[in-house]
């Protein structure tokens, strides 16, 4: 799935919805250009904003990657196949994100794998209304909760679940060049 084809979504789900673009704005809470950019393919958003614009049209996350050929009922996949969700902040962040069971449409979970480099610049802390599981396959992190202050270090074969509504962001641990995590999330119906 590429993110020309999620901008269309958007557009066509607003469209049918008989929403302007300031009115999916305004309930998204991000401005009109920014909301421009994304239908046009101008930016990359983030999926913290691609969850904001579902939830503003009353969609979950999944549908917005939803195509017009059916869902098969099950996919076998390989961890190296997941199709990468490019965005701006890739490098900037240091984050490689790999959408696992893009191929299923109106699922309930989203797995994705998700790679760390080194980065200069530290990601702000984000949330998000699911649940989310977070496996710890390769290298060392630092994942802060809330705050800077309620941080853990995580080695590989560590895990995580929480409410993702919590403030919460992941860097590298010091020293660590890599590292490589599964992250799986719910839907909400």
């Amino acid at each position: 799935m590429d993110l020309l084809h999620i901008s269309q979504n958007i557009r066509s789900v607003r469209l049918s919805q008989g929403m302007t673009v300031e009115q999916l704005a305004a309930k998204s809470g991000f401005s009109k250009g920014f909301i421009s950019q994304v239908e046009n393919f101008r930016v990359t958003p983030s999926l913290n904003s691609l969850n904001k614009i579902a939830d503003a049209l009353g969609l979950r996350i999944a549908d917005l990657f939803q195509t017009d050929s059916p869902s098969p009922e099950y996919s076998f996949g390989r961890i190296d196949e997941g199709e990468e969700l490019l965005r701006d902040d890739n490098l900037r962040y240091g984050i490689r994100y790999f959408a696992l069971a893009y191929r299923q449409i109106g699922r309930l979970m989203n797995p994705f794998i998700v790679e760390y480099t080194p980065s200069s610049e530290e990601r702000s802390f984000m949330m998000h209304d699911t649940e989310e599981f977070f496996l710890l396959l390769e290298g060392e992190i630092e994942y802060r909760l809330m705050d800077e202050h309620t941080c853990r270090l995580m080695h590989a074969g560590d895990t995580l679940y929480m409410k993702a509504n919590l403030p919460h962001r992941v860097s590298l641990a010091k020293d660590c060049l890599f590292a490589k995590a599964l992250i799986v999330y719910s839907q909400t119906p």
